[in-house]
């Protein structure tokens, strides 16, 4: 007889659902300067140098000026007679030095550079032989009025820039570089046509705001701010580069609804800010390229007429 069939009694096994822990992110850094934070070992990276001169301080910004032009130039941020970079006179807060309208980016030199009072709009040093872009002078001229924070302004039009600002709207925190605008880009929602007159620059400007860094001006392009020229050729590059990896992300899921964007947190973001975002940590990523552009050109070709850039003090 066979012997009879034994049952085999598993037990259940009870699923015991673990909350998963967010992580605990320590940033760090708390009690130093952004540069302190990112220099590691005993040599602290520098930021804006300090002068003893006016004279000389305005040699360094004019040099550093037409050494911006050139990174522009290189990152093809040219078009045509379009775009323009000014930046205030070290010395008199109510001048600024602006390119001459028709000068290649990638030429451009100290000596090249016009010297225009706000105000009045005359030329009051520099290069004579040029004249200046009337619409950059009155956009440029209204944001130096109303933020005397702000030394210098980039605008030009960027393929990425042109066609994100087709949109009328901001840009998303996507990513770790694109938090150094956090909380600080306007969006300027209305097209004026081309700027021929004072008022249209007083509407950009008051979209600007009194804290923004950045613009994004509807159907027509970027424009960004700084404490140095330095500064507010970084965050340009920046703006435009965020401009384009906007558009992909966008274009990426509208190809595969299915994937999901994820955006940096509001306190995440604000921290990046408070640490890259500092006047003396964007001098300083501004300063490979310039110091690229610099080498590139060769001795002597950027600062090439720097001396003959005075002020015309009988005016």
């Amino acid at each position: 007889m066979a012997p009879s069939a034994t049952a085999e009694i598993v037990a259940p096994v009870s699923k015991v659902e673990v909350a998963a822990q967010p992580e605990k992110h320590v940033h760090g850094a708390e009690d130093k300067t952004p540069l302190e934070a990112i220099s590691h070992g005993p040599l602290i990276q520098p930021g804006i140098p300090v002068f003893s001169s006016h004279a000389e301080h305005r040699r360094h910004i004019l040099i550093h000026t037409a050494a911006v032009f050139r990174d522009f130039a290189r990152k093809g941020f040219t078009e045509g007679m379009s775009g323009h970079i000014s930046v205030r006179d070290p010395e008199f807060p109510n001048y600024i030095w602006m390119n001459p309208l028709g000068r290649h980016f990638g030429l451009m030199t100290a000596g090249d550079l016009i010297c225009l009072d706000v105000f009045s709009g005359k030329v009051v040093g520099g290069n004579k032989t040029k004249t200046a872009n009337a619409a950059g002078f009155f956009i440029h001229s209204e944001i130096h009025k109303a933020r005397p924070d702000v030394h210098a302004v980039c605008h030009a039009h960027t393929i990425a820039g042109r066609a994100w600002s087709a949109f009328g709207t901001g840009l998303d925190m996507l990513n770790q570089d694109i938090c150094n605008l956090y909380n600080s880009i306007a969006v300027y929602k209305s097209y004026g046509g081309i700027v021929f007159a004072e008022e249209e620059g007083r509407n950009i400007a008051r979209a600007l705001g009194e804290k923004n860094k950045v613009a994004i001006l509807l159907n027509h392009g970027l424009l960004s701010t700084g404490s140095t020229v330095d500064e507010a050729g970084f965050l340009f590059g920046l703006l435009d580069r965020g401009c384009a990896m906007q558009l992909q992300v966008e274009a990426a899921r509208a190809g595969n609804p299915a994937l999901v964007r994820h955006v940096i947190s509001d306190e995440e973001a604000a921290y990046n800010f408070k640490m890259a975002s500092e006047k003396n940590a964007l001098y300083a990523e501004a300063q490979p390229d310039i110091e690229y552009e610099m080498e590139m050109a060769g001795p002597g070709v950027i600062e090439r007429g720097v001396e003959n850039m005075t002020i015309d003090h009988g005016l």
